[in-house]
C-alpha cells in the first residue's frame, strides 16, 4: 500500500494548515475557505453517472482535462473534497489506487472531526477517487 513517508514528504498546503490548526474554529475556517476555493464542477457534469453513492450530501466526481474534479453543495464536504483532491491530483492513477487516504485524513485531523455518517460518505468518495 502506498503511504507517504511523513519525514520525507510534506503535506500539501491545505492539509498542512488543517494539521496545524489549533481548535475547532480555526480548523473549520480553513476547511470552509478550502471548499470556497475549490473550482466548481460545471452543472452539466453533475449527472447521475458522476454522482458518488453513499454520501449524506450529494457529491459528484469526474475527470476533466486530466484532473479529478468534484462538487458538493455542502460547505463542509466541499472543504473535505478540496483536501482529498489536493492529494489525489498529485498522485498517478496507480499510486491513487493504493494510497492510504485514511492515514492521510488522520494526518490532516479530518477524521477526528467527521461524524460517522460523513465518514461513511467520505469513504465512498475515496473509493471513487481510487477508480478514477
Amino acid at each position: 500500500m502506498y503511504i507517504e513517508n511523513s519525514e520525507d514528504d510534506s503535506l500539501p498546503p491545505i492539509a498542512l494548515k488543517l494539521a496545524s490548526a489549533k481548535g475547532w474554529d480555526t480548523f473549520t475556517r480553513v476547511l470552509m475557505l478550502a471548499g470556497k476555493a475549490l473550482p466548481a464542477l460545471p452543472e452539466q457534469q453533475r449527472t447521475h453517472d458522476n454522482s458518488v453513492e453513499g454520501c449524506e450530501s450529494p457529491v459528484w466526481l469526474c475527470v476533466t482535462d486530466g484532473e479529478i474534479m468534484a462538487y458538493s453543495p455542502s460547505k463542509i464536504i466541499r472543504g473535505v473534497l478540496a483536501v482529498l483532491l489536493e492529494r489525489a491530483n498529485s498522485l498517478t492513477a496507480e499510486q491513487r489506487s493504493s494510497f492510504d487516504f485514511a492515514a492521510y485524513l488522520e494526518q490532516c485531523q479530518l477524521s477526528r472531526y467527521l461524524s460517522q455518517s460523513r465518514g461513511n460518505g467520505i469513504t465512498a468518495v475515496i473509493n471513487a477517487l481510487r477508480r478514477q
